[in-house]
This record gives structure tokens, C-alpha cells and sequence, in this order.
């Protein structure tokens, strides 16, 4: 579970971290948003450190498809359901800004990229609505799109929008440019580092798990905000989607385009030339994080959806990414609430992170460093419809009746926990609606055995959930519970990690934190 991009980097060579030392800005997270709002910190002047909690890139921004584009999908037609035609031309404004400073910037600094015509297609009749919905949002705010019939692929469309001269790239090139950039103008650059929280007036401290520093501002562009003071881990949900690069036959060739599906599950598309030969990357299929009976059945469905329409096309590699969705549907970013006028933030992208990441950071170092962006404020201004609200308490409501749900069946029931089972079609549905249940197996038992390679179970011991798994002939033992929020972690088949189904934090099979809200590993369960 490697991306293309990620294959191909070198190891990263960290800054040393020197506690006790001072910066003008810390900026927690080494993805574009970040590195982006360091460059423009330390173009000014100031001083700047990064702490990234493992290395650039590790975590959505080097695993992306990286489409940097201003047709996403349906998703203006969605903004305009909820939202005044200003507050939609501000989103399309600050799009437009984050694109054209992104490749303006590698122009000037000679890193490729490729120009494209960007597509969203229905495979369906009932699909075309929701394309003419599209034109109609995207033609009043201003983009030059048109509605065609054939879009180049190689299977039969009833329809595409188009946005003509797109962009794509290659993400791990674009911040290994950003971190030479950064480190010319005297920013440090530290991975291994993982910000813990920050307390204090200015300069405030930022604790880490290697010891603290202080600093003036900081910026959190970790992807969900990993200090919960803005409780945006409540209005944000997780997505977990899946990618595939694939070399096809001598007789076939990708699109020249980048394309995306009106339906679900979505299916996207794009070439990309490496070692010679050009490769076709699929991506979709996406689910909540932590909530499906298989993570291995999402994967499976987009290799054979590809193989359907590229026969003997072989995966050369596979991947996931992690995305957050706003309920209100709008990105956040700017002053992170309750955190005293110096804490900055940017999150839920809407897997639009290529250019709602540079526009984020464009409007981030606008506030800290005192200038002003109309189209930024236009957004800081909006005001949640009502559906986004619905969408709001609809998602946290789900939240409490997982958590409720989860801890029932481990603590109160007694039994092997197994979170889901398959309903109707093959869709994931609560074990608790019809489950079979399973008799009590404490862990250890002959009877509950040692999970199979490549399995993770959970189970009660006591009153205390422990999570269970084989990997690579090793069993580790950890607790079951999530160090952000209290819930029971669900097992990831496909890369064999702990995934919580609340908010979306994420750790290894050893109790590594991944990613997330979460700050801190799982700790090992006591001996049985």
C-alpha cells in the first residue's frame, strides 16, 4: 500500500529539533497546506519551524491523485444548493488564486507538470442532470466550461462537463520544491516531531513529544486540527478512498484527461508518464473511515471495475487516501476558535485539496501577516444553511450511537466484537440489527486462538476492549480504545491498521499513530 509518488522518494532528511529554542510561526503538518503557508511565512521574513509527525508528504498530500483543477466534480452545484452566489464565487475565487499560485510557482521553479482538460461524466441518463446542475453553477461563477458528449473514454458516456487547460502534477516533486525553497530562506523543517498541544499567551508553547518550543503563531495543517478547542473533529467527516496506477496493454493507451464520475461509487482518472511509459491512475470507491465490513472489498471493486474497462491491465501499485468532508460543505481555515488570536488552521478540502490547500495557505499567512483577502473573508463570513446544519447534527448523532453501540458490545454483552456484518447486496450494516450472536471467547482461549496474518479482532477482557492482531508472524496486544475520543477501533484489512469509525484517527498494528485527531499511540494491553 505505497502511492507512485511516495515509491519513488528518497529518505527525508530531517532540521534537528532544539527544544527550548523560539520562531515567529510553528507550523504543525508538512503536507502542500502547510509547506505553502511556511514559504510565504519565511518569504516575509519570519522565522519558521515545521514539525511534521512523520515526513512530508506521508499522510493525503503523497497520496493524492493530484488533480489541480477548478471542475470538482458536482461539487459547485452542491455549494449553490446551500449557499448565495457570492459565497460560491468566493470559494471558485480562492480556488482560481490557490491554482494559479501553484503553477505559477513551478513554472518558476522548473518543476513539471502537465496541462489537461479536466471532465466530470455520467455513465448514466439519470447521471445528466446533475452535469447540466454543474455547467449552470460552474457558468455563473465565472468558469469557461462546456457539456459534451464524448469525453475520450473508452466506454460509452450520456455526458461530460469540461474545463479546458487544467493541470495535473506530481505531489512529492512539488514539496520537495517547497522544502528547498523553505530551508533557502532559513525556515527548519523537523519530521519524527508530533505537536501535542499548545498552551500560553505569546509567545505560546508547543509541546511536542520530543520537548517544547515557543513560538508567536501556529499554524495546525495537519489535516483534521489535532488540538479539539474548535471542535471541528465534529464537523468534519472522515473518507478513506482508494487508488491504483496501472500499466495497460501495448494496444491501449489512458485518457488524455482527467475525469471523475457523477455516480457512486466514484471513479476517477488520469495518466501519468513514469520510466518511459505512460500509466493510468484509477482512484474512488471511498467510504467512512472505520465503518465497513471490508476496507480489501472497496480496493477490489476499483481494480475490477478497471479491468472491466482496460482488460489485462495490471496494478503496479495500490493505495488509500484519507480526506475530511465539512457537514456545511465549505472549507475551513483562518483563527482556530478559543485559541487566543494565535492559532491558525485549514481543513475539510472535499478531496479538492490541491488547490483548497494553497488557497488556505494563501489566506492564512494574509491574516498573520496582517493583509487581507476579500474572497477569504467572504468565506470566514458564511453562514451555515440549514441542511448543513441537519448534516451536522445527523453526522454527530451517528458518532454518539456508534460509540454507545461499540462499548455495549464489549463491555456489556460480553462477546467477540465484530462491528459489522454483511446485510442485503453486501452492504455493511451494525452487527446489532440481526447479528448472529457470537458466544463469549476471552482472548487467549483455545477457542479464540491467535488471529490469523493479516487479521485484527477485538475483544473483552474484563470490562477493558483489546484489540488483537498478526502481522508479518508477530501478535500485538493493545487497547482497543481510541486516544482521542473514547471509541472501539475497527480492524483495516487492506493495510492492516486500527481505524476508529468516530473521527477518523488511525494506528498502526503496533499502536503507531497514522493520522487523525488523536495525539498520542495506543497503549498495550495488560498480559492476558
Amino acid at each position: 500500500m505505497t502511492s507512485i509518488w511516495l515509491d519513488r522518494r528518497e529518505p527525508f532528511i530531517s532540521d534537528p529539533f532544539e527544544p527550548d529554542t523560539r520562531y515567529d510561526t510553528v507550523v504543525a503538518g508538512a503536507g502542500l497546506t502547510g509547506l505553502v503557508t511556511a514559504l510565504l511565512l519565511a518569504r516575509s521574513g519570519q522565522s519558521v519551524l515545521v514539525l511534521e509527525a512523520r515526513f512530508p508528504g506521508a499522510v493525503t498530500t503523497g497520496n493524492t491523485t493530484a488533480k489541480v483543477t477548478l471542475l470538482q466534480g458536482t461539487f459547485l452545484s452542491q455549494l449553490a444548493r446551500q449557499y448565495s452566489q457570492k459565497q460560491v464565487q468566493a470559494y471558485v475565487d480562492g480556488n482560481r488564486e490557490g491554482q494559479a499560485w501553484l503553477l505559477r510557482y513551478l513554472e518558476e521553479h522548473n518543476v513539471p507538470f502537465q496541462r489537461r482538460d479536466a471532465y466530470t461524466y455520467a455513465s448514466s441518463a439519470q447521471g445528466t442532470k446533475k452535469l447540466r446542475e454543474e455547467v449552470s453553477a460552474a457558468t455563473t461563477a465565472g468558469l469557461d466550461v462546456d457539456y459534451v458528449r464524448d469525453a475520450g473514454l473508452p466506454f460509452p458516456v450520456h455526458g461530460a462537463v469540461r474545463l479546458r487547460d487544467q493541470a495535473q502534477i506530481n505531489p512529492l516533486e512539488v514539496l520537495d520544491a517547497l522544502v528547498a525553497d523553505i530551508r533557502s530562506r532559513g525556515g527548519r523543517i523537523v519530521s519524527g516531531v508530533r505537536l501535542r498541544d499548545v498552551t500560553g499567551d505569546a509567545p505560546s508553547a508547543v509541546k511536542t513529544d520530543h520537548g517544547s518550543v515557543r513560538a508567536d503563531k501556529v499554524v495546525l495543517a495537519t489535516g483534521i486540527p489535532v488540538l479539539d478547542r474548535g471542535l471541528y473533529f465534529a464537523k468534519l467527516k472522515p473518507s478513506r478512498s482508494y487508488a491504483a496506477a496501472l500499466e495497460l496493454q501495448e494496444d491501449q493507451a489512458p485518457p488524455r484527461g482527467m475525469y471523475i464520475s457523477v455516480e457512486q461509487p466514484t471513479h476517477s482518472l488520469r495518466d501519468y508518464g513514469v520510466d518511459g511509459r505512460n500509466v493510468l491512475l484509477v482512484g474512488g470507491h471511498g467510504h467512512q473511515v472505520g465503518r465497513t465490513d471490508s476496507e480489501k472489498a472497496h480496493l477490489s471493486g476499483l481494480l475490477e471495475w478497471a479491468g472491466g474497462h482496460y482488460p489485462g491491465a495490471v496494478a503496479t501499485h495500490t493505495w488509500s487516501a484519507q480526506d475530511y468532508l465539512p457537514t456545511n460543505l465549505m472549507p475551513f481555515f483562518g483563527k482556530l476558535p478559543r485559541g487566543k488570536g494565535q492559532i491558525y488552521f485549514g481543513t475539510g478540502y472535499n478531496k479538492w485539496g490541491m488547490t483548497n490547500a494553497v488557497a488556505a495557505a494563501l489566506g492564512i499567512s494574509a491574516d498573520i501577516l496582517g493583509g487581507q483577502v476579500p474572497w477569504a473573508d467572504t468565506i470566514h463570513h458564511r453562514v451555515t444553511s440549514p441542511s448543513g446544519a441537519l448534516s451536522a447534527v445527523a453526522l454527530n448523532a451517528g458518532v454518539a450511537a456508534r460509540l454507545a453501540s461499540d462499548w455495549g458490545k464489549v463491555t456489556t454483552e460480553g462477546r467477540k466484537f465484530d462491528g459489522l456484518k454483511r446485510g442485503a447486496g453486501g452492504s455493511a450494516v451494525p452487527a446489532s440489527e440481526g447479528a448472529v450472536p457470537t458466544p463469549p471467547v476471552p482472548v487467549g482461549s483455545a477457542a479464540a486462538g491467535v488471529p490469523a496474518e493479516g487479521q485484527g479482532k477485538v475483544y473483552r477482557e474484563g470490562n477493558l476492549p483489546v484489540a488483537v492482531s498478526t502481522v508479518a508472524g508477530t501478535t500485538c496486544r493493545l487497547s482497543a480504545v481510541c486516544t482521542h475520543m473514547g471509541g472501539i477501533l475497527h480492524w483495516n484489512d487492506n493495510e492492516q491498521s486500527w481505524d476508529c469509525p468516530l473521527h477518523g484517527s488511525r494506528f498502526t498494528n503496533q499502536g503507531k499513530l497514522l493520522e487523525g485527531p488523536a495525539t498520542r499511540d495506543l497503549p498495550e494491553a495488560p498480559p492476558a
